[in-house]
């Protein structure tokens, strides 16, 4: 194992919500210009890293284990730019539902390009890995700090701000699976889903003097490509609504929406009352905004 001694590195990877996202325009480079806000909440996968002769994974859920698992490319392609020659296992645990538009994949791979530049003692600045993390997707880069951050660009234009304060949410994932979901929804995008990311902007200024969130700029330009694509869908929100939700927005691409609630008690009686009404056809989750990366105690 190129002379190292075994060693072994676990690192959480957080969930995270969209609050707000809007679609300002298409780029010349076929990419979306977006101005969103993200914020990592308390729902973790955990990937384990251990040192060993080439790159491999194992996971509990076996369908993420193949070569297009995001973190083991994200893995290979710190590899090949360090030339390190040496390997390591990835044993990935999934509590974050895939393809929800909560950043699973993503936070995943930020996570394997900080826990493998650790594990194999390698001088990358931060600089480079956020560079190699925006080449793997437009969210991997925030996931290697985490907290709340305005995204803006393809999403990788990132300007940190203050987590939301007093908030805790209701996050619910419909067991639903949509095919290239990303691509099937920017493809039934239409004139009237653009704007100009005012609302995001507000949302910021919100956030920097330590207001709390406004509920009437949680909108998602993907709200209504995902309800044409996925009619089944449309009744959600209401569904949320009755349940007692006050407010109720899309995250990414969805499928996961999500409601935020001022008190933890209204949060968990809304969480129960839907796992009641939803039972098998979603999961619910209760979530609060998680703390960057280096704001917690203890290694990775």
């Amino acid at each position: 194992m190129n002379g190292l001694p075994a060693r072994q590195i676990d690192i959480e990877t957080p969930a995270k919500l969209n609050l707000g996202l809007e679609i300002i325009g298409r780029r010349e480079d076929g990419f979306h210009e977006i101005a969103t806000i993200l914020v990592g909440i308390d729902i973790y996968d955990t990937l384990r890293l251990t040192s060993a002769d080439t790159i491999s994974i194992a996971c509990d859920e076996p369908a993420l284990t193949g070569i297009d698992n995001l973190a083991m490319r994200a893995l290979a392609a710190l590899r090949d730019d360090t030339g390190f020659r040496g390997g390591a296992r990835i044993e990935l645990t999934k509590r974050i539902p895939a393809a929800a538009g909560l950043g699973g994949g993503s936070s995943d791979a930020a996570a394997a390009l900080l826990a493998g530049r650790e594990l194999w003692q390698l001088d990358v600045a931060d600089d480079a890995l956020r560079s190699l993390a925006a080449r793997l997707g437009s969210d991997v880069p925030f996931f290697l700090d985490g907290g709340c951050a305005v995204a803006r660009g393809r999403g990788e234009v990132l300007t940190p701000v203050p987590l939301p304060g007093a908030v805790w949410f209701v996050v619910v994932v419909p067991a639903l699976a949509i095919p290239n979901k990303t691509a099937t929804l920017y493809a039934h995008v239409r004139q009237e889903d653009f704007s100009d990311g005012a609302r995001i902007g507000v949302q910021e200024t919100r956030l920097a003097v330590g207001l709390a969130l406004g509920p009437e700029l949680l909108g998602n330009a993907f709200s209504r490509p995902l309800y044409d694509v996925a009619p089944a869908l449309t009744g959600l929100p209401d569904v949320m609504r009755d349940a007692g939700a006050a407010a109720v927005a899309l995250s990414g691409a969805g499928p996961a929406h999500y409601a935020p609630f001022a008190s933890i008690t209204d949060a968990e009686s809304t969480a129960s009352r839907l796992r009641g009404r939803l039972e098998d056809r979603a999961q619910v989750f209760v979530a609060w905004p998680a703390p960057p990366r280096r704001a917690r105690s203890g290694p990775l």
